[in-house]
Order: structure tokens, then sequence, then C-alpha cells
């Protein structure tokens, strides 16, 4: 088969790889259909190659067919199914899956690097797993995983967010524990901020004001009724305290993660530590690694008193400087972690399946390519160029075959 495998940094490339195959009862191999760059993809591209090896194939977000089950599988999956797989994998019956937290799940936890559950396409640190960018991928856990959609003609967009996306958007927006009546804002515009306003809005925050430098990112979430603040020419925490008399939006969702801009020396570090050899880049971004925090810091500037902050947007720092005496003084309240997706399905699967689309699940997507040109989608989307906001590969289009709507 076809696949997008990560060669070294900022360097990706299509390679024919070996088909995979059910090697458990548990196991069931999906082709793939419709499979989504995130942005969490772009930190492999970047920064964290000193956790990949050379053909590992990458992605996250993916949705298809399936094409053959194991045994145990079976039992709740059938040949020719239409799927989403969540990016994290996880069992269903173990304590952390009992209660919900299925990131933490017992049964894939990566215990030998110290995390949470594996993920798809996501470096050893959590598993080595082959991702879904891919023309096939075998889903490991498929007896809980996979979650059964409509064959029902809707293009794939509809319910591909359902794999990571929608999920992490609708827990940010459960973590920021938006009050009745209350203002929340976003930081970063991407995909998880673009989703998270419009949840919250959904869900019925008075006011959503979502912050970003880029005027596509921002014009969209305007066309979803989202306030808008430029990142790039506002002092932004003080923008929102003058939006909200003064204190500071109730809550604040961090959607942007460990790549801000504003963080020069950070920047230049990760840099830096990147173009080391693995053998010494990979214990020192796991002992002393620092994130690029200027999003985090204007997120703890502009809550009020009092206020939440949710995080979305992934770190990986291990010695990064937070100023507690600030939140302490703040009496901020913090909650983050990878998104339990499939405790958020039953929330989120009647919405997309809503004609109406209420979420706007069709007005996200702003390239569709093939599989083929992943590593020039790769390079757009990292550079915010083409008004580039989410991208989505088709392992079935032929190459230079690209849909980008007006």
């Amino acid at each position: 088969m076809r696949a997008l495998t990560w060669q070294g940094r900022e360097d990706v490339s299509v390679e024919t790889v070996p088909d995979p195959t059910i090697q458990e009862p548990t196991d069931a191999v999906v082709r793939i259909t419709s499979t989504a760059i995130c942005g969490s993809d772009l930190h492999l591209y970047g920064v964290l190659g000193m956790f990949l090896d050379a053909g590992d194939i990458l992605g996250h977000e993916a949705m298809g067919v399936v094409e053959a089950v194991g045994e145990r599988a079976g039992e709740r999956l059938r040949v020719g199914d239409r799927v989403v797989v969540p990016f994290g994998i996880a069992c269903g019956t173990c304590l952390m899956c009992r209660r919900g937290l299925q990131s933490q799940c017992e049964t894939t936890q990566v215990r030998e690097q110290g995390k949470g559950a594996a993920l798809f396409g996501y470096t050893r640190l959590y598993g080595s797993v082959p991702g879904g960018q891919a023309q096939y991928l075998r889903v490991p856990q498929a007896h809980y995983g996979p979650v059964v959609v409509p064959d029902d003609g809707a293009p794939d967009e509809r319910y591909l967010y359902l794999s990571d996306v929608l999920p992490t958007a609708w827990q940010a927006v459960q973590y920021a524990d938006v009050p009745p009546g209350g203002t929340v804002a976003v930081l970063g515009l991407g995909p998880i901020g673009q989703m998270a306003a419009r949840i919250a809005r959904h869900r019925g925050a008075a006011r959503v004001i979502g912050v970003d430098s880029v005027p596509e990112r921002r014009a969209m979430a305007q066309r979803h009724g989202i306030d808008v603040v430029d990142a790039g020419s506002e002092d932004v925490a003080g923008a929102l305290r003058d939006l909200t008399d003064g204190r500071g939006p109730d809550s604040v969702i961090d959607a942007v993660g460990m790549e801000a801009h504003g963080s020069p020396f950070a920047e230049t570090t990760q840099r830096v530590v990147g173009m080391l050899p693995d053998a010494l880049a990979a214990p020192m971004t796991e002992k002393a690694g620092a994130d690029r925090l200027a999003a985090l810091l204007t997120a703890i500037d502009a809550v009020r008193r009092g206020g939440t902050l949710s995080i979305s947007g992934v770190y990986g720092g291990a010695k990064d400087p937070l100023p507690l005496m600030q939140m302490f003084d703040k009496q901020v309240t913090l909650r983050m972690g990878q998104a339990n997706v499939r405790r958020w399905i039953d929330d989120l699967l009647p919405l997309v399946q809503d004609d109406a689309d209420p979420l706007g699940v069709l007005d996200l997507r702003t390239h569709r390519v093939a599989l083929e040109d992943a590593p020039a989608a790769y390079r757009t989307f990292q550079r915010k160029e083409d008004g580039c906001i989410k991208v989505v590969l088709d392992p079935a289009a032929p190459r230079a075959a690209a849909e980008v709507p007006a």
C-alpha cells in the first residue's frame, strides 16, 4: 500500500509499504477513504523528530470501510461497515476507560515511556503505532474503538472529525466550565480552535472571542458568529479585558500548544535541539525540554480572577516555567489532557448527523488533496499559506487531483 512516512525534520514522503494484517483477535483492518493532517502532526514534522524513525507512518485522523476483522472485533464490526477511528487506542474495559478516561487506558498505556494510552502515528513515546495517512490501517482494540457511522452518502467530512477535532474541542469546552451567560476566549483558530469556538456557542456561552493572527482563520470564525481579536496587531490580554468590562473572560481555551508564535528563545532552542542526533536530542527533550509558551502565558494573564483555563493544545516540555504566583493569586482553575474520544461520541454523533449541521462541520476543510500530494500539503499547512486551515487527504485520488474551494 501507499503511506505517508516521516523521513527527517520537515521531510515526509509517500512510500510503498507492506499492507497491514490482522495480528490479534481484537484487530480490524480499515480501508481509508479520508484522513486529515492535524496541527499535532506539524509538531512531528518540525519539532519531535527525535522520537520518530525513518519510515514511520504518520496520521491519527482517519475513517474508512472495514476490510477485515479479528474474531473478537467481529462481535461488533462487520466487513463493509463505515467507521471513524478515534486517535487514541483504548480497550473500553479497564478502570480508566470505565471512568471515561480512555486517553489513560491501562491496557494500552505505553509504560516503558511513562505515557498514557497508545496513539496512532505518534512517535515512540506513544507506542510507534502505524498511522492513518495511508491506504489501509490496522486498528488495535477494534472491539471497542471504531465508531460505526451511517453509510448515507454524506461526505466523509461530516463524520471524519469525530476521530479527533470534535472530541478534542468538546472536551476543551467541557473543561473550560463556562458559567451560564459567561464569556470564553479561544486562543488559536486552527481546526481545534474553530470547533471549540462553535461548540462553546452551541452549548450556551453568551460570548465567544477567537484570537488568531491569520486573517482567513478569523474570517472563518466570524462566519459562525464568533467575535475575533487579531493576535498579530493587538495586546491580546488587554484587548480581552477591554471586551469583558476589564475583568477578562470567565474561561480561556488554549488551542495553540507548544509552537506558539512570540517565544523566540524557546523557538531557537527547539530548532537547535531538533538538529542534534536523536541519542542526544531525545533525553534533552524528555528531561529539560521547553515549550513556546506565549499563548499559555497570555491565557493566564487574560483569564479573569477565579476563572478557568482549559488547555487542548499539545505541550511537550519537561521544564516549562509557569507564573505560579500569578496563577495562585488569581485563583485560576487549570484543566488539560488528551481527548477521551469515546467519552464524548454520544454527545457529538447526533450533532454531526443533523442535516442542519449545527457545528458547521462542512465548513472546516479548506483543502482536499490526494494522499500522494501530502508532502506539499504539509508544507502549505505549516506555513499557513493559500488560506489553509484544514487539509483532508484522499488515498483514492490520483496525484495532483486537488480540490480547493474558492
